[in-house]
Order: C-alpha cells, then structure tokens, then sequence
C-alpha cells in the first residue's frame, strides 16, 4: 500500500506543480513538460497531465501566443518574436498568425524603437551599419530597417 501511495503522491505533486506554474503565468505545453520533467519520475506520465490540463482549457499554445506577442510586439520585430516562439515548441500555425498580427505595425515599432535608442538619421555609412545591426538585433527584417533608416529626416510627427 505505501508504494502506491507514493506513486499517487508523486503524480499529484507533478499535476500540483503544473498547476502552481499555470497559476503564475501561460505556458506552452513543451514549456510545461520541460519544466517538469525535471520533478518526473520514471513511471509518471507528464503528457497525460498536459493532455488533461490542454482538454480542460487550463493550457493552451493560443493563450500563450497571445500573450508572448502582446508582451514582446513593441520591444521586438517579428524574426525575433518568431524564433522565440519555435523555441518554446509552438505550432507552425500559430506562429504565422503571430507573425502577421506583428507586422501590421511593424515599421511603426521599429521607428519607435529606434528613436528611444537614436536621436537622429544616420550621417556616415557607419552610423546606419551601426543602427541596421541593433534593430536587426531586435528582430526587425532587413525591409523594415531599409524603409526606417533610408529617410532623409526622423519623422517627427510622433513627438507631436
């Protein structure tokens, strides 16, 4: 009896862990399994605690997209966005729709950016180098960049 007991005791504890992680933010579900398989045991089964969490909608690879691009659509391009969210195991079609929803006010995010960090148009061909590379760092595609740093003066409209 106290083997079984421990068992039961192991897998509540996985599936109270999982709950705890939930409580605190989304995650993916390759997020949430990497997460706990650090705790797992050899017979305790972390997908059908995923599986049953995804069924009762407490996990969700939507939600957790939406919240990755709500938190990182002004701070990033959407390379950046999009490696980010392939590195957490999201799928393929979500990921697109991010992309595309990112995109929308791409160019207006990147001269955001890039006016925190740049008070004027680059003059040499060493300063746009210079500026190419950090909003490329940021993950903002080379048309982007090209379209931003090509002006001939900040637009200034937006202090306004």
């Amino acid at each position: 009896m106290s083997a079984r007991f421990s068992i039961d005791f192991q897998a509540k504890s996985l599936r109270q862990r999982a709950l705890d992680y939930l409580a605190k933010r989304e995650y993916s579900y390759l997020e949430l399994a990497k997460k706990l398989n650090q705790y797992a045991e050899e017979n305790d089964d972390i997908a059908a605690i995923l599986d049953d969490f995804k069924a009762r909608g407490w996990l969700s690879d939507a939600r957790f997209t939406e919240m990755l691009v709500h938190a990182r659509k002004t701070k990033f391009g959407s390379a950046r966005v999009a490696n980010e969210l392939r590195e957490k195991g999201v799928a393929d079609e979500l990921i697109t729709s991010a992309v595309a929803e990112i995109r929308l006010n791409e160019l207006e995010n990147a001269r955001t950016i890039w006016q925190k960090k740049y008070k004027a148009s680059p003059a040499t061909r060493e300063e746009w180098a210079k500026q190419a590379r950090f909003l490329q760092s940021r993950g903002f595609g080379f048309d982007v960049i090209k379209k931003l740093l090509n002006q001939t003066e900040p637009d200034t409209s937006l202090k306004e």
